[in-house]
């Protein structure tokens, strides 16, 4: 029988345990349709949780002041997620994120090195996300 994680610190203990380095495979997504946005979403990035569960790295741009990230396929029901900057060396904050974008950091510098580690909300779920930074 498959384990709810309902809670940040219950995905965080379960990243820990996988432990898994395993680079992230990224394409480019495609654009948005509205002008503001396509400048930070139009160079988002797709990964598959399963590949790995921790993404990157990648260093922030100008195209977005904000970490963003959304579910856009897999049978979970939400994720959750961090930012790791390099040179923190620890998650920020655990954010739950669905089908709509939603920002994991704020006000980020420009020229950050970070990775993206995730959690599903069931154990054995798989989950298909876009990061736009």
């Amino acid at each position: 029988m498959a384990k709810i994680l309902t809670h940040p610190a219950a995905a965080a203990a379960l990243l820990a345990a996988l432990a898994v380095s395993a680079p992230a495979t990224a394409t480019a997504a495609p654009a948005n349709t509205s002008a503001g946005a396509s400048s930070c979403y139009g160079g988002a990035v797709t990964v598959s949780y399963g590949d790995a569960v921790e993404f990157g790295p990648y260093i922030t741009t100008s195209r977005c002041a904000d970490i963003n990230l959304r579910m856009v396929g897999g049978d979970a029901e939400f994720v959750w997620a961090c930012v790791k900057f390099t040179r923190v060396g620890e998650c920020n904050y655990w954010t739950k994120v669905g089908r709509s974008w939603k920002t994991i950091a704020t006000d980020v510098k420009d020229g950050s090195k970070f990775t993206v580690p995730l959690g599903v909300d069931l154990e054995g779920s798989s989950a298909r996300v876009q990061i736009a930074f």
